[in-house]
């Protein structure tokens, strides 16, 4: 019983780290268009901040993944 306790606890963990790794990408993206639509002329320095955001944060989701288990 107590495995099956670990086991799922740890797939817990894993959701919440995605979850938090999946809204973290979605609110840089929502983020990054709005700062485009509001200045036009800076989409290419806009663009490479968002990349680089997206990044870190979609790292962070695999490491949860890998390391709630």
């Amino acid at each position: 019983m107590i495995p099956t306790i670990a086991e799922l606890t740890g797939n817990i963990a894993s959701a919440f780290g995605l979850l938090g790794a999946a809204l973290g990408v979605g609110l840089i993206g929502l983020k990054a268009a709005e700062a485009v639509g509001r200045n036009p002329g800076a989409s290419g320095k806009v663009l490479v901040q968002a990349i680089i955001g997206m990044a870190l944060a979609e790292g962070l989701g695999i490491l949860a993944l890998f390391l709630a288990r």
